[in-house]
């Protein structure tokens, strides 16, 4: 079987095309939750805790200086953890959107019935209780 055909086979086949699909409606419903994260829940948690804007908190090491002139001398150093913790505080928030949509689509599925057993397996049932019986 030729490179092509192999492809084909595969590119064809339902899980490609299911990954495929997943991966487009995952990354269109990662703008929606984006959007409700930074627009509809941080805005109030940030002035339930203090007007507090998250990406702004940062620990300075050394402070930058501006001279007489405006340009900037010396560059401020800083660690940047308010940009981690908004970012640690946004996938906590998605995690758990995420977590109440399998939820509630889990909800609503339905579990498939087993299968009824063939013949074949009825029948070595019988004997197998037969067996049993006549023990």
């Amino acid at each position: 079987m030729g490179i092509l055909q192999e492809f084909k086979e595969f590119a064809i086949k339902g899980n490609f095309v299911d990954l495929a699909i997943a991966v487009v409606l995952g990354a269109a419903s990662g703008k929606v939750v984006t959007a409700i994260v930074d627009k509809v829940i941080m805005p109030p948690l940030g002035i339930a805790l203090g007007k507090v804007n998250f990406t702004d908190l940062k620990l300075v090491l050394q402070q930058g200086a501006i001279g007489a002139d405006g340009k900037e001398l010396v560059k401020e150093v800083a660690i940047g953890y308010g940009a981690a913790l908004q970012s640690l505080l946004d996938f906590v928030i998605v995690a758990f959107i995420v977590f109440l949509i399998v939820k509630a689509m889990n909800r609503f599925k339905k579990a498939a019935p087993p299968p009824e057993p063939s013949a074949q397996e009825k029948l070595l049932a019988e004997i197998r209780d037969a067996l049993k019986a006549g023990r």
